[in-house]
Order: structure tokens, then C-alpha cells, then sequence
């Protein structure tokens, strides 16, 4: 036989050579194609993350930190088989966590666990003698349709159904898939939606002073069985169902960016995650989550009695400084820091806050935002509707520039917020002690300022009107309020309110006539700043 060419044998050596080189150089080949994958081999079916918060349902004698929806699988698994990381798909009997503990129902704003969502309808599967526990429909949701139209919009079988066990079966089957984690469901129109207070200082706050709720219930629960605290979650999800577009963001455009600020991670969910789910023709069950309706909180007499759909919450007991975790992440996410205050007011962690200023004089001084002296701001309306006469406002400024400069007790810094990049307004009222301003949207702001002992609203508005939007917020949040009607103020301690609603006229409460004595407003700062702190 001829001998082969040397080329020939070149290439067939290192072909060779290749294959031992590979197969030696890969233990972990090896070891898979001849035993079954290790538990490390499956590391990647399950990563850290908020799913691995401690499990809330504790029950007595087992850990808080056990989770069986995130328990290691079985060694004899393999890539590409189903994994058993999934949540209980069965259908059993959802549950009212505070009511079932004797905590009264708070009109719209009902916390639940394993409520099930099929064709559109919310379904809660519960015993008959459960049921009587359930609070009637009409004080947990309504239709999805706009108040005031004249139309009745009392909940019917198409918006929620409470069924028993065996009831279940034949509605909904034996299982359902699982949207796992917890859904905030808004079960309103954009009517209200749209528009900075309605949405932060009356939906989410008020569905963040329920849940806190919730977490009181569970530590104390909790607290007989193991030490430490547990801390709910932070919602997966807020869905929609009757808003089809973008029309739950505000004209202002802020809710949108400060809820991507507050929870980053959770998605905002429209009509069309609800027409998904009714088109797979399946019933979904949501883990834990609240509803939330305008219209059902508003049959609450605590909302009757203050015109606010946040009213029915204010007879719940909230966690101390609740909306605290929500506002500094707020301000951490919005300006890279969170300032932190002494007890006199100053900030003094950063001291200088970072100069952005872009010089022209309608946007903010952001030198001022790192003075050594508390900062109040003074949210202007002279350029809107409602707004104070040009003498009284000319009072105003002047009286505040004789008590920070002049008497040197603070800095003070006239907010036309219009005029100034959002930015600058979340870092501005994140460093004020002290927010000033004529009855407007404006005063929200007052839910990012931080809490303390001296931190305060002022809101003026026309002689003999009030209404509770703002002072809600002021309890809410952790500040003194004061009502000013040109020369009187009202404050109230806590427990005690306003009684009833004085909204006056749209040319006197919504004018642009609106009186203020500037020295009337100077002395309550002069006060509140140099009072012994408590």
C-alpha cells in the first residue's frame, strides 16, 4: 500500500489529539453524561431575589424564613423537565387576614390572600360561615364606570362573586395558574386617576396605610412564634382593569416617574392584562393583594364625614411612619440621596447638596437647598387660578424674608414648581422643615418632605372654607398642619378634626382674591422653629 502523504497524517493526528484534549479538559462532561446532575448543577432554576422575602403565612412551630415555593428540587431532575418551583395551583378557599382577626373592613381598601380572577369576574371561595365575615360587595368594589353620571354603579355578579368551596368546583374547576407574588387591582376609571393628589395622596397612600396594617397583624402573629419582625413585601404588580391607555397619568406627568421611583420593580397593568386573561379561558388565582375602589370607600361614613376617599382608612392602625420606606426611596431614586435632618431642622447628612442650578432666575436657587438653616418653601400660585391677592402675597414674602433673613432662623425659598425641573422639586421639599401655599396640587409635594417634630404645612386658604385634602396628608405622613384664613389659624391635635366640609364658592374659595396676613404665617414658622423640640 502506498504510504499516505504526510499532510494527511498531520491532520489526523491533531484531529485525535483534539478529541482526548476536549474530553480530558471537561470533567463536568463526563460526569454528566454518565450520573445524575448534583444539586449545584441546578443553581440556575432558582436566584436571590424579593421572592425569597420570608413567607408571611407563618404558621406556629416553623421558621419565617421558610418558603416552599423556593425549596431546592429533587437531585433527579434534569434541564428541560417541568420545574417544581411553582406555587400551590389548586383552588382552596381565599382569606381576609384582618377581618378574620377581628380587624373592622376599611371601605375600599380590602386586603386578601388566593383571590381568583376568571372571564373578567373576581371570585373569593369561602365557607358559608366565612361568608359572614366577608363585607358586603358594595363596600369592596363597584362597576368600572365614572361616579357622578347619574347611572347606578353598584357592584353585580360581573364585577365579584363570593362562592363556597363546592360552588368553586363547578365554576372554576379544580386549579388555576398562579400570578404569584401581590397585585394592588385599582378598580377604578382614569376619572380620578388622572391627577397628582387623587392618585398619591388617596390610592397609593391609602393603600400603603392599609397594608402596613396588614404587616402589624402578621408580626404580631408572628412575634409568638419566633423573634425578630417580618416586613411585607413590596407590590408585585397595580392593575388596572378599567383603564384601556395611558390615562392614569396626570396632565403634570409626574405620577408615571414617581411610581417607576417607588416601586421600580412593579409592573402598571391596564385593560389589556384583563382581556388576556379572559381570552386564555382559565381561571387565574392572584397570591395576595388588596382591592381598591373610590366608589366603595366613599360609602364608608368616615369619607361621608371628610369628602376623601382616604377617610375610610384614617380608623385603621397604621405602622409607625408607614409612608416613610416609600418617601425615601422616592427621593433616593429621584436625587441620588436621601437628606437627613437634625432635630432643629437642618440637614446635616449631605451638607451641601449638589449645585444644578441652570442660573435663570425662574428655576430654583439650589444653593440655598445646602444651608446650614432649615429651609422652608414657599409653594407660589401666583401664576395659577386660585391664588392670593398681589398685596397679600407681597405680605407673605416679605414677613418670611424677616424671619429667615433678617431674624437669620431659616432660608426661604419662593416655589413657582411650574418653573422648575422635577428634579429640583423632589430635592427641594426633601431638605424643607417648613412648606407654605395656597389650597392646591402643589401641597402634595408635602408627602416627600421628611417627617419630624418640627416639620410643617401651612395652607391658606379663603376666610371660613376647609377642606381636608391636605391636612389627610399632613396626619398621614408625620407633619403639624395649619389652616390659615388671613389672620386666624386652626391646627388640631391628634383625634381631633375639622368638623365637616366648608367649601365656600368658586369665586371665593377658587378665586384669585384669596387674603393672607404674612405676619400671621411668620409667626407660626417663628414658633415652630424655635419651640423645644419633643
Amino acid at each position: 500500500m502506498p504510504a499516505l502523504p504526510r499532510r494527511y497524517i498531520v491532520v489526523v493526528f491533531l484531529l485525535i489529539f483534539g478529541v482526548l484534549f476536549l474530553t480530558r479538559s471537561s470533567p463536568h462532561a463526563r460526569e454528566r453524561a454518565s450520573s445524575p446532575i448534583e444539586e449545584d448543577d441546578l443553581s440556575w432554576l432558582s436566584s436571590p431575589g424579593k421572592d425569597d422575602a420570608p413567607n408571611l403565612n407563618v404558621q406556629p412551630g416553623r421558621s419565617s424564613n421558610h418558603n416552599p415555593f423556593h425549596e431546592r428540587p429533587s437531585s433527579n431532575l434534569f434541564p428541560g423537565s417541568p420545574s417544581l418551583l411553582h406555587p400551590e395551583t389548586t383552588i382552596t378557599e381565599s382569606s381576609l387576614p384582618l377581618q378574620e382577626a377581628g380587624v373592622a373592613h376599611v371601605p375600599g381598601f380590602t386586603y386578601f390572600e388566593r383571590l381568583y380572577v376568571w372571564n373578567g369576574t373576581i371570585y373569593a371561595v369561602m365557607s358559608e360561615e366565612k361568608q359572614e365575615k366577608f363585607p358586603k360587595l358594595l363596600h369592596v368594589i363597584s362597576k368600572g364606570k365614572d361616579k357622578g353620571t347619574g347611572e347606578n354603579i353598584d357592584p353585580t355578579d360581573a364585577e365579584m362573586q363570593i362562592i363556597t368551596p363546592d360552588e368553586a368546583k363547578r365554576v372554576l374547576g379544580s386549579r388555576a395558574a398562579v400570578i404569584e407574588g401581590t397585585s394592588f387591582i385599582l378598580y377604578d376609571t382614569k376619572q380620578f386617576m388622572a391627577h397628582y393628589y387623587h392618585w398619591w395622596g388617596e390610592i397609593i397612600l391609602g393603600t400603603m396605610r392599609i397594608y402596613s396594617s396588614v404587616s402589624l397583624l402578621l408580626n404580631s402573629a408572628h412575634s409568638a412564634t419566633s423573634q425578630g419582625s417580618l416586613y411585607m413585601p413590596d407590590p408585585d404588580r397595580f392593575i388596572l382593569p378599567n383603564v384601556l391607555d395611558q390615562g392614569w397619568r396626570d396632565h403634570a406627568g409626574v405620577n408615571g416617574p414617581l411610581m417607576r421611583a417607588a416601586f421600580p420593580s412593579a409592573a402598571i397593568e391596564r385593560r389589556d392584562l384583563w382581556n388576556d386573561l379572559i381570552q386564555i379561558e382559565q381561571p387565574f388565582v392572584l397570591e395576595k393583594g388588596m382591592i381598591i375602589s373610590r366608589v366603595a370607600a366613599h360609602k364608608s361614613p368616615l369619607s361621608a364625614q371628610w369628602a376623601k376617599m382616604i377617610g375610610s382608612t384614617m380608623a385603621a392602625t397604621p405602622a409607625t411612619r408607614f409612608w416613610e420606606p416609600v418617601r425615601q426611596r422616592v427621593v433616593n431614586n429621584m436625587i441620588g440621596y436621601v437628606p437627613i435632618q437634625n432635630d432643629a431642622g437642618k440637614v446635616v447628612k449631605p451638607i451641601s447638596a449638589p449645585s444644578h442650578s441652570s442660573g435663570n432666575p425662574a428655576k430654583p436657587d439650589t444653593s440655598t437647598f445646602g444651608s446650614s438653616r432649615p429651609l422652608v418653601i414657599y409653594v407660589s400660585r401666583q401664576n395659577h387660578g386660585r391664588k392670593l391677592t398681589n398685596e397679600a402675597n407681597e405680605s407673605l414674602e416679605s414677613s418670611m424674608r424677616g424671619v429667615c433673613e433678617t431674624e437669620g432662623l431659616c432660608e426661604f425659598q419662593v416655589a413657582h414648581m411650574e418653573d422648575w425641573p422635577f428634579k429640583d422639586q423632589i430635592e427641594g421639599v426633601s431638605r424643607a422643615v417648613i412648606m407654605i401655599g395656597v389650597h392646591g396640587n402643589g401641597l402634595t409635594h408635602q408627602i416627600w418632605m421628611p417627617p419630624s417634630s418640627r416639620s410643617t404645612v401651612i395652607e391658606i386658604t379663603y376666610p371660613e372654607t376647609y377642606l381636608h385634602d391636605y391636612s389627610m396628608l399632613a396626619r398621614n405622613v408625620g407633619h403639624k398642619h395649619y389652616a390659615i384664613w388671613n389672620d386666624t389659624s386652626l391646627t388640631f391635635e391628634e383625634g381631633k378634626t375639622f368638623d365637616g366640609v366648608e367649601g365656600g364658592t368658586r369665586e371665593t374659595f377658587h378665586g384669585d382674591a384669596i387674603p393672607v396676613h404674612g405676619p400671621t404665617v411668620a409667626d407660626i414658622v417663628r414658633q415652630r422653629l424655635t419651640e423645644t423640640s419633643h
